[in-house]
Parts: C-alpha cells; structure tokens; sequence
C-alpha cells in the first residue's frame, strides 16, 4: 500500500504543515500545540490509516513519526512516505541507540531523535529539514545532468531514461548535491557533512557512510562514486550545465 502523493517539495510559502503520527494521545496534543505556538499549522492522525487520510485532505511539508505503533509500523509507513514528492520525515523512538538510529536513516528519514525529547530541539529539527530542502528547490536550477541521469530538484527524484524515478531522501539530496557541486574531486567525510548539512549538524561519519551507500544502490549500475581509501569520496561523472 502507497501514501497518497503529493505535488511538489517546497516548503509552504507561509506557515509549514507538520503532520504528527503517534498513538500516544497526549504525545500528539503536546506536540501539535508547542509546534502551533511556533508557527506552524499542525495535522496529526494516530497511526498510518489516519495519516492516509490527512495527505489526502492536506499536503504536509514535513511527517513527525513515531517509530513503535500497534498496527503498521512507523519503518513500514516510512517507506511508503519515501516517493518523488513526498513530505520530509522526523522520526521518534523510545528506542535510541546508534543501530536504530541508522535503521530509521537507512530505511529513508531525514533525521531521527530519541523519546522522550525535547520540544525545542524538536522544533529546531523540524526548522532545520524544512530549510534544507527549501535550499535544494533554490540551488541548481529545476534540473541537475550527469552521465545518463538527470536530478528532479523539485522533486527530489533521480530520473533515467527507461527507468521509474527514484525518490531520494533528504540526506541524499544533499550529499548528491555536494559530488554535483564538486564533481571529480575527493571529498572527505567531514567535508560532506560540513557542506551537507552544515557544521552545527551531529551527523557522524557512519550516517554518511550510509547515505552513500544507499545512493550507489539508487543510482545501480552505474554507480559513479568511488570510494578512495585513508581520504573519502569521489564522483567520477562530469556534471552538464
């Protein structure tokens, strides 16, 4: 079963819709009300069927999600959250160690926090995927050439003649958009994160590691990137204007 989708990954000209998806009652109305008090316009639904319905009412800039829910779970709604256009994803686990953490990147979130957290930082989560992926729509123009591929800005997707999009989550945009950046050079795994998302982000060097992993197996078998032992990364297409 797939979400309903969605037009377009710009983030509302005005004030950003969050959709919280949680079945914890008090958990939703906590959030919604601290995210509302920020300027937000909230949604939230207590499991995948009530989020259906909410994408389907209203398009959401971004899905607060909690990973352990009675029913399908939050890795299984992830998944379906992962298409061109889809919103940007946060998700929430009582379970936060490292390995789960890179579960829930892997899979395709955009960032990942241990409950309980803190509503602020919450907050500055939200804000700062939101920023991200309104960067990506401004930076390169609608369109990004490389070898047989062609990057979607707009919608986040990587196209080839012949093959369906493939959908990219916010953490490969932006280290895809990096190599397009600086194609043909070797860039370390502190340069990715620092160009990537910014030198206040606490991405470590497996989440990279991870990242470009899952981006040579979207981007199979071509798969341009190389890895260059003791140093970091390397993009070996030429990138057309």
């Amino acid at each position: 079963m797939r979400g309903p989708r969605q037009t377009g990954t710009a983030v509302s000209e005005q004030r950003p819709r969050i959709l919280v998806v949680d079945d914890d009652a008090e958990l939703r109305e906590l959030v919604a009300g601290f995210l509302e008090a920020n300027g937000m316009t909230v949604d939230s639904a207590a499991g995948g069927v009530e989020m259906d319905a909410r994408l389907a009412a209203h398009r959401a800039d971004l899905v607060v999600l909690d990973l352990m829910m009675p029913g399908e779970d939050g890795l299984s709604i992830l998944r379906r959250l992962r298409e061109p256009g889809g919103p940007g994803v946060i998700m929430l686990s009582a379970m936060g160690d490292d390995t789960d953490r890179i579960i829930g990147l892997e899979v395709g979130a955009d960032d990942y926090l241990a409950k309980p957290c803190n509503p602020r930082e919450l907050l500055a989560r939200i804000r700062a995927v939101l920023r991200r992926r309104q960067d990506g729509v401004a930076r390169g123009g609608p369109e990004r050439r490389f070898g047989m591929w062609t990057l979607d800005v707009m919608q986040r997707a990587l196209e080839r003649t012949g093959v369906p999009p493939v959908a990219l989550t916010d953490a490969e945009f932006r280290t895809l958009s990096v190599f397009l950046d600086r194609p043909q050079q070797v860039l370390t795994r502190d340069q990715l994160i620092e160009r990537g998302r910014g030198i206040d982000s606490d991405v470590y060097d497996r989440a990279i590691d991870v990242t470009i992993s899952r981006l040579r197996k979207k981007m199979a078998p071509d798969d341009p990137i190389r890895t260059v032992r003791n140093e970091g990364y390397l993009f070996l297409l030429p990138v057309r204007p």
